[in-house]
This record gives structure tokens, sequence and C-alpha cells, in this order.
């Protein structure tokens, strides 16, 4: 298969896996309400946790994550170059964050990034959790960690001597969450523990 047709399959692959809107599916299906008219505004897993409960939630993160995990794993066993799966992992976490299936209104990409880079490898995959963590919990300031952890996740990757075709899935889709998050860079969260303000007792919308 020639090189521009691979980029074209496996960039519309991914990115039409990634809007598969499960979020606004389950959440319809569960309570007959649209996820994103309440809490966060977002078509995420946690917005489905907070709206239709801990089953639906938990359906939805599996498949947020298997939404990233699956396309990326075929470009990875079909791609001819390095760069496919990236490619194809970019498009799947920008799917999900402007899905055409749901009027370009998904959620912030986390668990179908999380999924591709997964795909690569499961070290690659706890390496990149883990600077998230701790950045959230330094920084106490989810999306400001979210865009700092899409930057930096490369390059803790290639310093633990990660494949390329790993270290190039995490470039790509820590790029598009960075882009994602940027927005939110200034927002006050107050609604998790780790995002409380001490001083009051209001709430505010969580990603």
């Amino acid at each position: 298969m020639p090189l521009w047709l691979q980029v074209l399959g496996f960039g519309l692959l991914g990115y039409l896996s990634g809007s598969l809107p499960f979020a606004v599916w389950i959440t319809r299906l569960a309570k007959g309400v649209d996820v994103r008219k309440a809490g966060s505004g977002h078509a995420t897993a946690t917005n489905t946790f907070r709206q239709a409960g801990l089953m639906p939630g938990t359906v939805v993160f599996a498949l947020d994550i298997a939404k990233g995990f699956v396309p990326t794993y075929l470009g990875i066993q079909f791609g001819s170059a390095v760069w496919i799966p990236a490619i194809t992992a970019g498009f799947a976490v920008a799917g999900h964050c402007w899905p055409i299936l749901a009027g370009f209104r998904g959620g912030m990409g986390l668990a179908t990034a999380g999924g591709t880079i997964l795909a690569c490898s499961p070290l690659g995959f706890v390496l990149c959790l883990g600077v998230l963590v701790a950045l959230t919990l330094t920084m106490h300031h989810a999306a400001r960690a979210s865009v700092i952890a899409g930057l930096i996740c490369p390059l803790v990757l290639w310093l633990f001597n990660m494949e390329a075709e790993t270290i190039a899935v995490s470039g790509a889709v820590g790029l598009v969450i960075a882009l994602r998050f940027l927005g939110d860079w200034r927002r006050q969260y107050r609604e998790l523990w780790l995002d409380r303000d001490a001083d009051t007792g209001e709430s505010n919308k969580h990603v």
C-alpha cells in the first residue's frame, strides 16, 4: 500500500474511532440526558461518573481507552513507517476531543491518549500516567498539569530509552492534549480535593 494511502487511511481510522461519543450515548441510555448539558459540559468518563453513576462511567472509561488503543495497535501492526502509529494516535485523540459524530463537542482526550500509548508500551503508559499524576498533585491544577505532561512525556520516554514508535505516539497525542487543555489554563477548579480552595466551600466544574 502506498505510504500516502496509509497516512490517509490510518488517520481516518483514528479520527473516526476517536469520534465514537461513548459518554454521550451511554449517559443518554442510562439517564436519558446529554452528558454535555451538566457538570463540566464535556463528554468525558468523569462527567459520566458524575451524572450516570459508577457502572456507566466505568464502561465509558474502558471504551475511551479502547478507541485509542485499537486503531493505534492496527497502525503498529500494519503501518510501514514508524510514524504511522503516531498519526493514527494523534487523530484518535483529536476525534475524541472534536468528534464529527457528536457535533465536534467531545471530551478532553486523556483516556484515549492513554489507550494509544498503552498500545505501544505498557511501561510507557505507566511512565506517562506517573508524570501526569505527579504534576497534578504538585501543581493542584488539572489543566496546567495536563498541558505540561503532554509536552514533556516524550522527553521522559526518551530518557527511559523507550522505542521511537512509543516516543512518537506520545509526542503526537501530547500536542493534542496540550492544545485541548490550554484553554483551561486560567480556570479555577474546586471540585476535586486537590483543586479545592481552602478559603471557600464553593464548587466549580471539572474537566
